[in-house]
């Protein structure tokens, strides 16, 4: 296994020890999870994307867990679960034109709560936490210990996504940082009902669109509010659009959302060096982000040379998707059931 690669564009590994113990123990399993929600982002398809493949790739057994019954609960689509269940093939459908192997498998949150023993291990991780702890793992919702309007199921939510982890026999839990109080729940409870402690591989999150600190769960990059994010099935045109009205203040490189995506999608993944199209001082070649960001704070490079920029990457990078539902109309006509 490849460490290295494992640690790749990833925010926190908890732990390190942990990983590398478990290293040599023949074929693991791990997963990530998503409420369908909405159409795919590019945090959802391009970094947690580049994230399944690096470790299917490093033959780690992968499962991508549509979380049809999640969905549900957190009131995705209003409860629609015909709908839900759309956006979860588009996102199974997303994936796959985007790379992720044919070894990743792909499992609803229906097939599991089948299971009498997947409850049964759902109340004892229910009887082993407190309601104190529950509601502070509300945010891997997207909603606070403290929003008065929620209904009982939410507290559900938390005691799911730790089966979901026990149940399948985990040794890798991937995520967003916003799913961090979920995997720290499972791996302080493994051991107390006689689970393997998961590692928790945890990504960064995209900043919105229209900014704020990404580190804050309510202005991060969302399929829920179409404003806020690039969708991997958008047209050329819509990217342009979406960009160009993107909050990207010049000389600003803290929660800058543009140069976000160059940190952590193009840099990592997709170019070694970007050559910048410059209205005024001429063209530009940067062979690094941190070479990028030091030249957008001296303000070396005007915002809409950087949105031009990012818009064409981002096209390039994204025709295979939209070749791949071109190709299928029905495809397209999901989309627009659920948009």
């Amino acid at each position: 296994m490849n460490i290295e690669r494992i640690l790749k564009n990833v925010q926190e590994i908890v732990t390190l020890d942990d990983l590398k113990n478990i290293s040599g123990m023949g074929k693991l399993k791990g997963y990530i999870g998503f409420e369908p929600s909405g159409l795919v982002h590019l945090g959802t398809g391009l970094i947690c994307g580049n994230k399944i493949r690096d470790l299917a790739e490093e033959n780690i057994s992968m499962r991508v867990l549509l979380a049809d019954w999640h969905a549900y609960i957190n009131d995705k689509f209003s409860g629609d679960m015909e709908k839900i269940r759309l956006a979860a093939q588009i996102m199974r459908e997303s994936f796959l034109a985007l790379g992720v192997p044919e070894s990743v498998e792909f499992v609803y949150a229906d097939e599991l709560v089948d299971s009498k023993e997947y409850w049964s291990i759902l109340l004892k991780v229910a009887k082993n936490t407190t309601l104190n702890r529950v509601r502070r793992a509300l945010d891997i919702m997207g909603r606070k210990s403290s929003d008065l309007d929620l209904d009982s199921s939410k507290m559900i939510y938390p005691f799911m996504q730790v089966t979901d982890i026990f149940y399948m026999d985990l040794d890798i839990a991937l995520g967003g940082m916003d799913q961090r109080h979920a995997h720290m729940l499972a791996r302080e409870l493994a051991p107390k009902l006689g689970f393997k402690v998961p590692v928790a591989i945890h990504t960064p999150l995209l900043t919105s669109l229209k900014g704020g600190n990404r580190m804050d769960f309510t202005s991060k990059m969302s399929k829920s509010k179409a404003e806020s994010a690039i969708f991997v099935t958008d047209s050329p045109e819509k990217i342009r659009s979406k960009i160009k009205g993107a909050y990207c203040p010049e000389g600003d490189v803290k929660d800058n959302p543009i140069l976000d995506i160059y940190k952590l999608i193009i840099f990592p993944y997709y170019r070694s060096e970007v050559r910048i199209e410059r209205k005024y001082g001429g063209d530009i070649t940067v062979k690094s982000y941190a070479q990028l960001e030091e030249l957008y704070s001296r303000k070396e490079i005007h915002p809409l040379d950087l949105k031009e920029n990012i818009s064409e990457i981002l096209i390039d990078i994204l025709k295979p998707v939209r070749d791949h539902f071109d190709k299928k109309t029905e495809l397209k006509e999901l989309i627009e059931k659920i948009s």
